[in-house]
């Protein structure tokens, strides 16, 4: 199915990236290498822009035929979101997820790539700097925890527990604000909730049976289509607030992801009152 894109060479990408443009970045920061883009929690700096560019220009030697859409390209060009839907193919990339972490100096980020082919995900990754290590999944093919030296562990979701059990994340600064209070109250339901500010290690987390949900409203592709794959082929439930599939195209509608769909019924019910 990812014939058309080599998804070891892409994995492959993402680590050189981090090694050439992130890494030598982090902690390193100048004054005028952070800014503000919608809101002073939402930043963009110079590891964001420098590695999207050099993964767009090999991304776009080795797969010319590809539509490449990523984070800081989407900021300059919003049009490009509206052609995935309808894309043959193309790479989604987030080149630091998390960057209010790796701004602050907190080793908590990563880099991101989805494949989509027509109107689908059909393989995702989630690279690790710090650990220097991917998660990675295509359509039909498990998750995998895998590293340089090619040690490979499959993923799988955690068991389900009860309601009041349940560990988990959940990103609420973009929920509905005539509903956020209510939902921030169901969450007392579970055990415990946390937010570690950065989807891909959230993902990550989830995919290795460490936690029971994720939650989110906003839904940028770049943040979700990698992590959602990854998660369902590790064996989770992952859909919409309305129970309807998550696709690439979906800006809007949330996303819950639990265990199984016992679980995500239960959250649905309980939590998530939208």
């Amino acid at each position: 199915m990812t014939a058309t894109v080599d998804v070891t060479a892409l994995a492959d990408l993402l680590r050189r990236a981090a090694k050439a443009e992130i890494l030598p970045r982090f902690r390193r920061l100048g004054r005028d290498d952070v800014r503000a883009k919608s809101e002073a929690t939402d930043l963009v700096t110079e590891a964001d822009e420098q590695a999207e560019r050099m993964i767009k220009a090999e991304a776009e030697q080795l797969w010319p035929g590809a539509l490449f859409v990523g984070e800081e390209s989407v900021a300059a060009e919003p049009a490009l979101l509206g052609r995935l839907a309808d894309a043959d193919l193309a790479i989604v990339v987030d080149p630091v997820d998390g960057t209010f972490n790796f701004a602050a100096g907190i080793p908590a980020f990563g880099v991101m790539a989805s494949i989509v082919s027509g109107g689908e995900t059909i393989a995702g990754i989630i690279y690790d700097p710090m650990g220097d290590d991917w998660v990675m999944a295509e359509k039909g093919s498990g998750a995998w925890l895998r590293r340089p030296d090619g040690e490979a562990r499959r993923l799988r979701a955690a068991e389900p527990v009860a309601l009041e059990q349940m560990v988990g994340m959940a990103s609420t600064g973009y929920l509905p604000q005539e509903k956020r209070a209510e939902i921030l109250g169901n969450l007392a339901k579970v055990r415990f909730l946390t937010n570690y500010r950065c989807a891909a290690h959230e993902y990550r987390t989830l995919a290795g049976g460490h936690v029971h949900y994720l939650m989110y409203n906003k839904l940028m592709p770049w943040d979700h289509l990698a992590g959602t794959l990854i998660s369902q082929e590790a064996g989770a439930h992952a859909a919409r607030f309305d129970g309807s599939s998550y696709l690439p195209h979906h800006l809007d509608g949330g996303l819950l992801i639990a265990p199984d769909k016992a679980s995500w019924e239960v959250l649905r019910r309980e939590v998530v009152t939208v």
